[in-house]
């Protein structure tokens, strides 16, 4: 196990995040402070942590690193120094986690990717929503609008609860959301719904 492995697997991102300073409610959420965040839209798992207003993401190095504005070397040691973990006496063997297994480390693989693809379309949603809201009452509904308002909370729920919930039922959402493809199928539409808007702006452009 490497330095920055032995630190990352020891010491948690709401522990740290609240040791520099940020206030963690009970459900991982906090303000988030690399944007003007007046409420809390960051989320912070034992492993890592995830901004739904600005996107900033990552683990408890890179969390140090960008709050202090340090290398991924420098957070290290800072993290290592403010939490007294010793690279050449690491914690007893018993006290660390057993290795993963390649199982395990594949649904993580899973887990990550199902998690950028529905924050991705959160954002969407999100941007629709304020986009496309009707400005009278006599205005016909744009599609985008009637499926912000019907996905929105179930997307930012399923997301919330890749982020906070027990191994278990973390596994159940990503086995469901594979299924059949539909992780694959939004994704593949992001990509598409991102070319069109980007071949828009180029039109407009020119």
């Amino acid at each position: 196990m490497t330095w920055f492995e032995l630190i990352k697997q020891v010491v948690r991102v709401p522990e740290t995040a609240a040791y520099y300073g940020l206030h963690v409610s009970r459900n991982g959420m906090a303000c988030c402070p690399f944007h003007d965040d007046r409420h809390p839209s960051m989320k912070l798992n034992e492993r890592y942590f995830y901004c739904f207003g600005c996107g900033a993401t990552g683990d408890v190095i890179d969390l140090v690193a960008m709050l202090f504005g340090l290398s991924s070397y420098e957070a290290a040691k800072k993290l290592a120094h403010d939490f007294g973990i010793d690279p050449d006496k690491p914690p007893a063997a018993i006290a660390l986690p057993k290795p993963e297994r390649p199982l395990l480390r594949a649904y993580r693989q899973d887990e990550v990717r199902c998690l950028r693809v529905l924050c991705d379309y959160l954002h969407l949603l999100e941007s629709w929503k304020v986009q496309y809201t009707p400005k009278t009452p006599e205005d016909v509904l744009d599609d985008r609008f009637v499926e912000a308002c019907q996905m929105l909370d179930y997307v930012e729920y399923l997301a919330d609860l890749l982020i906070a919930a027990e191994l278990e039922q973390r596994v159940k959402i990503v086995e469901m959301l594979n299924k059949d493809g539909l992780i694959a199928g939004l994704e593949e539409r992001l990509e598409r719904l991102k070319k069109e808007e980007v071949t828009h702006e180029e039109k407009q452009a020119a």
